[in-house]
């Protein structure tokens, strides 16, 4: 069964519409994901849920297990997902408690973190020039019309490692940059999102003007929660009117970009890659080592 995956914190699941919903406990070859997958159906569209901090917010940024967590929804038949993240706003059009949908990313994260299922004697190479799935951003963007939400499409978001926010002289060397917005998880998510074939884009809500802004006070938790309360409502919406025209674009036969980001992508002769390796990414690759056996 294939499904549109949503991750977000904790309470994206608890939108109006959702049925049959149920824990899916997923073991992974790269460990416990954050959370049990939610799975059910929202508005009769089969999709699953996973709050990527865990819920209750357990796991920092660098802590996160992104590789089990796309893993999980891989497994369960996930080929488009919705990536729902509070995020610190670079830009004085872009105001807290609007949406942006980000089609650029910068990484500043600084290697505590797993970037790609292909390692220990598997070399793999996907294309990552355009990270977001572009048909995917066309759907969003349409969706979020449709609703009137308040939104910005394009813009580079900056991830940055964590969990402590920007010192201002960063912030500013940022704005210089000319980026987005800031956050602290999704690039990650891309990157693996694209390994696993899945077609990955961003809703970013903004909670904050991160500390760039004379004119606002330096972002706090408080802050960001504050905000993020009424983005929840914001990005409920969004999916839910989302979800009906990503599951239309598939059945009328859409082939995204991301969908064989792997074909020729894998530089290591398969007779050379150890078993263990070979068992960890066949969820991925069996498709392409079949026929490379025919």
């Amino acid at each position: 069964m294939k499904r549109i995956g949503v991750i977000g914190g904790s309470g994206l699941y608890e939108m109006d519409g959702v049925h049959n919903l149920r824990e899916v406990r997923v073991e992974t070859p790269f460990g416990e994901p954050s959370d049990a997958v939610l799975v059910g159906e929202l508005d009769g569209f089969p999709v699953a849920f996973l709050p990527r901090h865990g819920r209750g917010h357990r796991f920092n940024p660098s802590e996160i297990n992104y590789r089990a967590n796309v893993w999980a929804l891989k497994s369960l038949g996930v080929d488009f997902i919705l990536s729902v993240s509070a995020v610190g706003s670079m830009r004085e059009e872009i105001e807290p408690g609007q949406l942006v949908l980000v089609d650029q990313f910068i990484d500043r994260t600084r290697g505590q973190r797993s970037h790609t299922f292909f390692d220990d004697g598997c070399v793999a190479h996907v294309a990552f020039g355009q990270p977001i799935c572009m048909e995917l951003l066309a759907l969003i963007r349409e969706a979020a019309q449709s609703i009137e939400v308040p939104h910005h499409v394009g813009g580079t978001y900056v991830c940055i490692e964590g969990p402590q926010f920007s010192t201002r002289a960063e912030s500013l060397m940022y704005r210089s940059w000319g980026v987005s917005v800031i956050g602290m998880t999704n690039l990650t998510e891309a990157k693996l999102a694209r390994e696993a074939e899945i077609s990955y884009a961003t809703i970013a809500m903004a909670t904050d003007y991160d500390v760039w802004h004379e004119g606002e006070e330096d972002v706090t938790v408080e802050q960001v929660i504050a905000t993020l309360k009424g983005n929840v409502n914001k990005a409920r919406s969004l999916i839910r009117a989302a979800v009906p025209r990503i599951h239309q674009a598939r059945e009328g036969g859409l082939v995204t970009s991301s969908q064989n980001a792997l074909r020729n992508a894998v530089m290591t002769h398969p007779e050379h890659i150890p078993a263990n390796t070979r068992k960890r990414v066949a969820l991925f690759m069996d498709r392409y080592w079949s026929e490379d056996s025919q």
